[in-house]
């Protein structure tokens, strides 16, 4: 019995938990879906209220009738979500503003679909949310396509080539981490590690801390979040106590970072501390007098509670494109009806009462007036491209330093990267050539302005087998200290050189090859680096064609063959300089030589005389 009494209870609990305004009659009803403690949530509930009543303060503007927005607080939890948007389908609703996180756009875009009712979301920015699949369900901030592939273009603009990602296992982050994967593809670069922590705010310090000594351990230095405001702190509180926010690191966080930076101020000492060279990416909204007046008024509407960030100007316009849409379909004579839904005729009765769900006759007409939108509002123009993305997706690049931030540049899907704001750029020709992407200096964790290399060799990696002949002997060029295991040599000194040159550290390990007794097979060695028993090996190598065959060689540092060795010493030019190269001893004994061979021509040339008795000098040389 006690089990049927809860059964009896829990609706009754939930109903209680809804926040639903009670709605005059006549009034347009549109709904609201948010986790109303997270930062988002909190701004979007102002500036949506503040919407509503600017589009009430004109009583034409709607032909008579009013805005009415029910806000429904989901507290992060997905099953509050169903309710609450169940709820609004039952009070007549022509659209709902959310929900906040993917997941539940997924699972309620289906609902949207069956009973024809808009639904928009600026912060549900999951890339997979497919208009085909989701045809009542758009999208009014730029999605996680275009956030990840601005960080595509930074990694790929600042020469790394390998990312490490840390990311919420949720839809949102889930999908928004598999776009950066093919975007980075796209340049040739890839994600070699995923982090996955469990979704916000589930997600504790253990949780952290023991994926982050993962990442810690791989060779990727550049790391990019993709999360939300309480994980993502936690997770840079842990990398600063591993060490991780140091010289050496690149931290890319995605927009949430940027919404703790505008909305709190100032952030508590230990938040500065740790994110301290982060780089992160905000929505761009262009400088407007309507901007500029809504800032002003912002402080009143919150009561100073919380800073304005870009998701506010997205909330306030949102509801700004439900009420011109409203606004064309009754100018157009539409009316606001609702329909029984044939396919929930049989799900009557009970405390959901699920029969009273309804059918809105004219939300194919008000889909279509949204997807036509034509207007300026407080993020810039606004409008749809045929793929329903928002046009001109941009952002602003932000650099943490101390307690605040600087922008070090833009990030447009018009031209990319830049230093000139994406209004400027919208009137020239798209460039995206390499030369024209340009930010401005970072500085990085750690303090310094010297770009991180991005990488280093794993702690968990092993050394370098370096393969060194045990010789007998000529034992200058490599040999082993009697006693020990240290080898030395001049080979050995060549090598050393050469990894210092490096600008990264290459562990590595000399191992002996040889008995030490006679002097090892070097066609051997050179097998042992072809089948990988070494990865290289130093020493007195000869390269000989077929080794060639099977390894590399380095250009010779050693030349062999026949050579002069003569000492240089300069000294005066004169006449008799042809004397110089033979000692008297040496110019006597060629002296000596020529009179021999002149007597013995003498002989020669008087024989010949004698024998053929012919001109001599003629018969001579005839015969020689």
């Amino acid at each position: 019995m006690g089990s049927l009494v809860w059964l009896v209870h829990i609706p009754l609990l939930i109903i209680g938990a809804l926040s639903v305004a009670v709605a005059e009659p006549g009034d347009v009803n549109i709904g609201a879906i948010f986790t109303f403690s997270t930062i988002n949530g909190k701004v979007a509930k102002i500036a949506m209220e503040a919407a509503v009543q600017d589009v009430n303060s004109d009583p034409n503007f709607l032909g008579g009738k009013k805005l009415a927005i029910s806000m429904h607080d989901s507290n992060y939890s997905g099953f509050l979500s169903i309710m609450g948007a169940l709820q609004y389908m039952e009070l007549d609703t022509v659209a709902i503003i959310g929900p906040q996180s993917a997941v539940m756009a997924h699972v309620l875009s289906y609902l949207a679909n069956e009973l024809h009712v808009p639904m928009l979301s600026f912060t549900a920015l999951d890339p997979t949310l497919s208009p085909l699949q989701y045809p009542y369900f758009i999208q009014t901030a730029p999605n996680d396509l275009f956030q990840m592939t601005a960080i595509a273009e930074m990694v790929s603009y600042f020469s790394y080539r390998e990312v490490t990602v840390v990311f919420s296992d949720d839809d949102q982050s889930r999908n928004g981490i598999s776009v950066l994967g093919d975007m980075l593809a796209g340049r040739r670069c890839k994600i070699s590690y995923k982090a996955a922590l469990p979704p916000d705010p589930i997600a504790t310090r253990d949780d952290v801390k023991n994926a982050l000594i993962k990442v810690r351990l791989m060779e990727s230095r550049v790391i990019v979040l993709h999360t939300f405001k309480i994980t993502g702190l936690l997770v840079f509180d842990v990398a600063q106590y591993l060490g991780m926010m140091d010289s050496g690191y690149v931290w890319i966080a995605s927009t949430w970072l940027s919404s703790v930076l505008d909305s709190i101020s100032p952030i508590s000492h230990n938040t500065a501390k740790s994110i301290q060279g982060a780089i992160t990416l905000r929505h761009h909204t262009p400088d407007s007098e309507k901007k500029r007046a809504f800032l002003t008024r912002w402080n009143q509407l919150s009561n100073n509670s919380i800073g304005l960030n870009a998701y506010a100007l997205y909330a306030y316009d949102t509801v700004w494109m439900i009420a011109n849409a409203v606004k064309v379909f009754l100018e157009n004579g539409g009316n606001i009806s609702f329909s029984n839904d044939s396919t929930l005729s049989g799900l009557g009765g009970g405390t959901l009462n699920l029969a009273a769900l309804s059918v809105f006759d004219g939300g194919k007409q008000l889909l279509s007036n949204i997807l036509q939108t034509n207007m300026t509002g407080l993020t810039g123009p606004l409008g749809f491209n045929p793929d329903r993305s928002l046009i001109h997706p941009s952002y602003d690049i932000i650099n943490v330093i101390g307690n605040g931030f600087e922008q070090i540049g833009y990030w447009s899907n018009y031209s990319g990267l830049s230093v000139e704001s994406p209004e400027v750029l919208y009137t020239k020709p798209p460039n995206r050539s390499s030369s024209n992407q340009q930010l401005h200096s970072v500085v990085w964790p750690g303090g310094t302005t010297s770009k991180p290399r991005g990488w280093v060799f794993p702690n968990n990696g092993r050394k370098l087998r370096i393969g060194v002949p045990n010789r007998v002997g000529y034992k200058a060029f490599v040999s082993r200290v009697n006693g020990t295991n240290k080898i030395q040599g001049y080979c050995i000194d060549v090598f050393v050189a050469a990894v210092k040159l490096l600008p990264y550290a290459v562990p590595y390990e000399f191992i002996l090859f040889g008995d030490g007794h006679k002097n090892p097979s070097y066609a051997e060695l050179v097998n042992k680096v072809a089948s990988n028993v070494f990865d290289a090996a130093v020493g007195d190598i000869a390269i000989v064609t077929n080794r060639t065959k099977n390894v590399d060689f380095t250009q010779p540092y050693i030349e062999s063959g026949l050579v002069i060795v003569a000492p240089l010493k300069k000294m005066n030019s004169s006449a008799w300089a042809f004397l110089r190269p033979f000692t008297p001893l040496m110019w006597g004994v060629t002296a000596a030589f020529f009179l021999i061979v002149g007597a013995v021509v003498w002989i020669l040339e008087h024989r010949i005389n004698d024998e053929f008795r012919g001109p001599p000098r003629k018969q001579l040389m005839t015969i020689l």
